[in-house]
């Protein structure tokens, strides 16, 4: 029985697919995951920059939220 895709994949997970080819040390591992790391966070830094700008936000609504309960208790 063969196994085939039902979505192809996406260009990230074929570049990622293709430095899988490579053997990395573990120092080098570490650096490829911390970059994968910092590539994401510096695209979620960025998008939350534009909705503080958008919103008008400013230290006083962060230090609201920062104070708010947002989560429920369960019963």
């Amino acid at each position: 029985m063969q196994n085939t895709l039902k979505t192809p994949l996406t260009n990230v997970q074929l570049e990622i697919l293709k430095s899988f080819s490579h053997q990395l040390n573990s120092n080098e591992l570490v650096e490829f995951k911390n970059t994968l790391a910092n590539f994401f966070a510096k695209r979620l830094i960025s998008e939350a920059d534009k909705i503080y700008e958008q919103d008008n936000w400013n230290d006083n609504k962060v230090d609201e939220l920062l104070n708010t309960k947002l989560r429920k208790k369960s019963i």
